[in-house]
């Protein structure tokens, strides 16, 4: 799995309060297999962590979303964490650089909340996915099939519960980037 990844490019989206171990778990992942990974956020310098119950580390960004270009990416990841994907589905930049991925069909991790941003790119129809069990109905209501699954993918998009997944969705993510583009729907 060293270099499984070593010519992808992949960017991990966030704002304040994702869950920190949904940022770093895919971030060594992405890393041990040879990729590239970018933090890119609507923040200007660094992005605070929520740690399971309470403020967790600043983690620097590399780029901010105003100066990112998504089709310089190869896939894109969202951790979750409740604040995180609240504020990133209503930032517009984000939502467009979130939707450059379902147009390209390039592969998406979403964990946790992470895929209540997905929903405002009205790509879910259709699709089946799996999120922390508070947004199914979300989910279901932008018109995806929702199962209980430790990970769930569907033509390159790969979604999962919550942290106790990580381990299948790391290397689920893994796979699909090396795959590289799907089919788009």
């Amino acid at each position: 799995m060293k270099n499984q990844l070593k010519d992808k490019k992949v960017a991990i989206v966030v704002a304040n309060g994702f869950e920190e171990v949904e940022l770093t778990a895919p971030l060594q992942a992405l890393k041990e297999a040879g990729a590239t990974v970018e933090i890119i956020s609507p923040e200007k310098n660094a992005v605070r962590a929520w740690a399971e119950k309470n403020w967790g580390k600043d983690y620097q960004i590399d780029k901010n979303i105003h100066h990112a270009a998504a089709a310089e990416y190869d896939a894109l990841v969202l951790p979750g964490g409740v604040m995180n994907p609240d504020y990133l589905r209503t930032d517009e930049i984000v939502v467009r650089f979130v939707h450059h991925f379902f147009e390209t069909g390039k592969p998406i991790a979403a964990i946790c909340h992470g895929p209540w941003t997905l929903i405002e790119t009205g790509e879910l129809k259709g699709r089946k996915v799996t999120s922390y069990p508070s947004l199914k109905t979300d989910l279901e209501n932008a018109g995806a099939t929702w199962v209980n699954e430790a990970v769930v993918t569907d033509n390159g998009l790969v979604t999962s519960r919550n942290p106790g997944d990580l381990p299948a969705f790391c290397k689920k993510i893994v796979e699909e980037i090396a795959e590289g583009v799907h089919a788009t729907n």
